[in-house]
């Protein structure tokens, strides 16, 4: 029988979400704790991975089982995993659901602090030296929605069999002393949100223009790209399925 676990994490002390050699990561801490609890080795398969110091507000990954899950399986995971990983929910999902190549649009945010913030050290990233033209950067953000190669924003050498991407939104807006960015895609290359966002970041800072970000998207070559923007500042918050996983066939 296969299982849909959904969960979110503090990426903050880990090297992504997937596993990653010598690394720890948030696969491995969730794989362990299943295996243990559950009495025989579980892997897991991701939705996606993120890098690493990136957060996740919703998550999932599906593993195989050959009996029901403990019905007190998610509080005891929860009182067994560290405070940064709280698993939402196991359910039972059709054989042939897959958590990665199921998964019909991907929804990012990226914070940033434009005061400094203590408290929100881990979870935005800190730009409080800039006035922001955010006009300029939604201007720019909606050039997104008109492009699938986004070679431009993928981490160089990543093994993608295609850099294109289908990008249904793409906005900024200011709520008190933050800016938020929202992205949703199909799918999203190695690095490429934090990249987006650098490059959007020039921009709002008058760095680059408008057509600038055009041409960068154009020119399919991340060397003219900028900077990719702070790990911290990211978090997958949202993850779609199509109905038709939730039923076993």
């Amino acid at each position: 029988m296969r299982y849909f676990i959904q969960f979110s994490y503090n990426g903050t002390h880990y090297y992504g979400y997937q596993r990653q050699p010598e690394q720890i990561s948030i696969q491995e801490i969730i794989e362990k704790s299943l295996s243990l609890l559950l009495n025989k080795e579980i892997k897991t398969i991701g939705a996606g991975r993120t890098d690493t110091g990136v957060h996740a507000k919703e998550m999932f990954a599906h593993f195989d089982y050959d009996d029901d899950i403990p019905k007190n399986l998610v509080k005891r995971l929860n009182s067994y995993l560290p405070s940064d990983i709280a698993i939402r929910n196991i359910f039972k999902v059709s054989n042939s659901a897959h958590a990665r190549f199921d998964a019909l649009k991907r929804t990012y945010k990226y914070y940033i602090s434009t005061y400094k913030n203590p408290f929100k050290q881990e979870f935005n990233a800190q730009f409080y030296y800039y006035d922001f033209r955010i006009d300029k950067m939604n201007e720019s953000a909606q050039l997104l929605l008109h492009y699938k190669d986004f070679t431009s924003f993928s981490k160089l050498h990543a093994d993608n069999k295609t850099n294109n991407c289908n990008i249904y939104k793409a906005f900024w807006e200011q709520k008190e002393e933050e800016l938020i960015f929202t992205i949703s895609a199909n799918r999203f290359l190695r690095n490429m949100v934090r990249a987006i966002v650098g490059t959007l970041i020039d921009v709002g800072r008058g760095k680059l223009d408008v057509e600038n970000f055009r041409q960068i998207i154009e020119k399919k070559d991340r060397k003219f790209a900028s900077t990719s923007a702070p790990a911290q500042g990211l978090t997958l918050v949202e993850i779609e399925y199509p109905e038709s996983i939730y039923y076993e066939k």
